[in-house]
């Protein structure tokens, strides 16, 4: 039953990542790709644990680590070079 459970949360979240990459492609700011990208890796952290959790083992947590990092530190990367452009254009 949690198998079944757990797999339908992923086909959802699955299908969630597809308007969000739709959203990423049509986005007409950066700040706005830049969220579905950041939301693209949290929900693909969410997939992978759930798909664990389902009976795909430990080595799926991991690469959810993984991901949700790589999220997170391309989120403060993208944080950074924007301020920084704004700083220069006021000088």
């Amino acid at each position: 039953m949690m198998n079944t459970f757990a797999l339908s949360i992923a086909l959802f979240l699955l299908g969630n990542l597809v308007v969000a990459l739709v959203a990423a492609a049509r986005g007409p700011t950066p700040a706005d790709r830049m969220l579905m990208a950041l939301l693209f890796g949290t929900t693909g952290a969410a997939v992978l644990v759930l798909l664990a959790a389902a009976g795909g083992g430990t080595p799926l947590i991991d690469v959810a680590l993984v991901l949700a990092l790589l999220a997170a530190i391309g989120g403060i990367a993208f944080a950074k070079r924007a301020w920084r452009t704004e700083e220069d254009d006021r000088a």
